[in-house]
């Protein structure tokens, strides 16, 4: 381990990386990541590893990025180990894996490299911070320049976890709660406060840093702050409405929208936008920016849904996603898919009366905060919410939401705190639609005749205990040819390697999948299989993280056979 002003060897991260795939327990991994850390004295170091070790080089909402695909990736290795892309696509095949391909490849590289830099952590970053500042035509050149220098400086194991890192997919089995665990074992504080202070925060980086340095305190005084996106508040979904109202007494009763949700910023004279995996979606919503600005009180952070109408009704949740991602002509897109805005919570108000944070606050006191910095217009409303204890009224509700063309109807509790990126009993959901779930593609097959173009069935994973994907089954039915084409656009920039029809897919996206029935199989290593899946839409709002575990489908598959 280096003294304080030198940074860690990439080498000797590569190599813990390595200890930490051999590892399966939950509990072990956050043991050995916590005897890491406390190692560690360089603020810089701590910073990078807590985000290198899950497959980040920057936070979620950072807009930053490297900018590397798999085509860069190939041709950097061509070029610094003198093997032609034929090989190192048969090493992927061999491995299933881009990563020890890499490996593969600098191990058997043909030429030997006359500049060799020692690659450091810090290194590291500060050639990722250069990719990510270029921009125009030639950028492209210069990446694939300096991933050669970077594989020309890279041992074989090196290789495997630079080239993982940025895919942004590690291996390693470490998820968010294993990290929490880790850093709160490393300097003996309460993962519940390491949690707190991520989820406003959300960069593992600053939280690492402030636990070793200031402790219990340091992190207390973590807070929210405009421009910083919060992990939103999650509801789970309930069959009873007689059960939630009996256990809340008196709930607040709202639609469930048919959109997807968006995190307001307005401060210091600047409006930000944050999509529900916390991306800066700003630029794609210029009409929001305006009417924000227009009707909306400055010094707040707000949370709702957009929603895009034609002719007063919800269009399908993909158009506003198709909104998100428009890089050009983003005027024509607003003026084609516009936008309806209902917000129905404040996370931060900084006024005349109120001072900051508003998230400990019951959510009824939230209410009138929000009430009183809005101005509702025809694009802009505060979501309308009926106090109840009257099952038949939840339920009049609830078809009064159908009718309108949305998915349902949201019991909160009154007195609930607003509780960043939990799932609780506090926000209730009750849906229409069958039950689905939400999993990772992680594969796809070429189709056939006029489809022979295009992706036409994928192969989807849920997520077991320790944040691995593992496979559950292929989806094929339920598309559109327009929407094959949008999908194959999509995945053809994350393919790996192809083998035949069948390809394999960096995991990035989540399919939501409707199915008759789930059962027990050997064919894939969750276990289980889907019986009839559907394609329902992709799920471009939820990141991997948040497709759903190999416990929930376990528990339903289970909850079939109950009476």
């Amino acid at each position: 381990m280096k003294s304080n002003n030198e940074s860690l060897s990439f080498a000797e991260f590569s190599e813990f990386c390595m200890e930490l795939e051999k590892i399966s327990s939950t509990l072990e991994l956050a043991s050995r990541i916590s005897e890491y850390l406390r190692k560690i004295k360089n603020d810089k170091d701590l910073y990078n590893l807590s985000l290198f070790i899950l497959g980040r080089i920057y936070p979620p909402w950072d807009e930053r990025e490297v900018g590397v695909g798999i085509g860069l990736i190939y041709e950097a290795l061509r070029i610094s180990t003198g093997l032609n892309k034929a090989q190192i696509e048969n090493f992927v095949k061999e491995t299933g894996d881009l990563g020890i391909a890499s490996e593969m490849a600098l191990s058997r590289k043909l030429q030997t490299s006359l500049f060799v830099q020692e690659l450091t952590l810090q290194y590291v970053r500060e050639v990722f911070d250069s990719m990510s500042a270029l921009k125009g035509e030639k950028s492209q050149k210069k990446k694939i320049k300096m991933l050669v220098d970077l594989y020309s400086s890279a041992s074989p194991i090196e290789a495997r976890y630079l080239t993982r890192l940025l895919l942004g997919e590690m291996r390693l089995g470490v998820g968010e709660g294993i990290l929490r665990d880790a850093i709160a074992k490393a300097w003996g504080l309460d993962a519940e406060l390491i949690e707190r202070a991520y989820m406003i925060t959300n960069d593992f980086g600053t939280v690492a840093i402030t636990a070793k340095n200031e402790g219990l305190e340091g992190l207390k005084k973590l807070k929210i702050k405009p421009h910083i996106p919060v992990r939103m508040m999650l509801a789970q979904v309930i069959e009873s409405v007689e059960s939630a109202i009996s256990e809340m007494g008196k709930a607040a009763v709202e639609w469930k929208f048919d959109g997807t949700r968006v995190q307001i910023h307005y401060s210091d004279g600047k409006i930000t936008i944050f999509s529900r995996r916390l991306e800066n979606v700003t630029r794609a919503l210029p009409d929001v920016v305006n009417m924000v600005k227009e009707n909306v009180e400055e010094g707040v952070i707000l949370d709702g849904e957009a929603i895009a109408v034609k002719d007063g009704r919800p269009l399908p949740f993909q158009n506003i996603l198709r909104r998100f991602r428009r890089k050009h002509d983003v005027a024509k897109a607003a003026e084609r898919i516009p936008i309806i805005v209902q917000l129905f919570d404040v996370l931060y108000c900084k006024n005349d009366y109120f001072n900051g944070e508003t998230i400990d606050l019951p959510l009824k006191e939230r209410r009138k905060i929000l009430e009183r910095v809005v101005k509702e217009n025809e694009g802009l409303k505060v979501a309308k919410q009926i106090l109840t204890s009257d099952p038949k009224e939840v339920k009049r509700i609830f078809d009064e939401s159908i009718e309108a063309g949305h998915e349902g109807v949201m019991i909160k509790n009154p007195e609930s705190p607003y509780i960043p990126g939990k799932r609780g009993k506090n926000w209730l959901k009750i849906k229409e639609v069958m039950e689905t779930l939400d999993l990772v593609v992680i594969g796809g097959e070429w189709g056939e005749g006029k489809r022979s173009h295009l992706l036409s069935s994928f192969v989807l994973a849920c997520v077991d205990e320790n944040g691995e994907l593992i496979p559950i089954g292929k989806v094929a039915t339920g598309f559109t040819d327009e929407d094959l084409e949008e999908l194959t656009e999509l995945f053809k920039p994350e393919i790996e390697f192809e083998e035949g029809k069948k390809v394999t897919i960096t995991p990035k996206y989540v399919f939501e999948v409707a199915y008759q029935e789930i059962q027990k199989s050997p064919k894939y290593k969750s276990g289980f299989a889907l019986r009839f899946p559907r394609f329902v839409r992709l799920r471009e709002d939820k990141d991997v993280s948040e497709a759903d575990t190999l416990e929930r489908v376990s528990k339903l598959y289970e909850s079939q056979f109950k009476a």
